[in-house]
């Protein structure tokens, strides 16, 4: 089971990024998915899960119309778009995916979690 991130980088304020997740040694159809994040000195955040079972996706409030996460199942990949950033969305980015998780409607998934490395990301002021 792997994750890979990608999609990382630098970007101005009120800039955009798409990350990509991509999945191997399983099929992420059958898997919540969702992505965390965490800066230097904060803990680690929610930014966004996806329930397998009907595809709604659930966001905090901090990210709430700004960011959005969709899957392909056919790549077997997952997308996170991030628009309008923000210095304060710089941070470390994490795919996560859980066979059976829970996703809660603030954007936290819940179960046995499948991470990945982590992808950069950083909003310049």
């Amino acid at each position: 089971v792997q994750l890979v991130e990608s999609g990382g980088g630098l970007v101005q304020n009120g800039g955009s990024l798409r990350l990509s997740c991509a999945a191997s040694g399983f099929s992420l159809d059958s898997y919540a998915i969702g992505w965390f994040r965490r800066a230097p000195g904060k803990e680690r955040e929610a930014v966004s899960c996806m329930r397998n079972s009907d595809g709604t996706a659930n966001y905090p409030d901090s990210v709430k119309g700004r960011f959005t996460l969709s899957r392909d199942n056919a790549k077997n990949t997952v997308f996170l778009q991030m628009n309008s950033l923000e210095p304060e969305d710089t941070a470390n980015y994490y795919c996560v995916a859980a066979r059976g998780g829970y996703c809660s409607e603030y954007g936290w998934l819940m179960g046995d979690l499948n991470w990945g490395q982590g992808t950069q990301v950083t909003v310049s002021s």
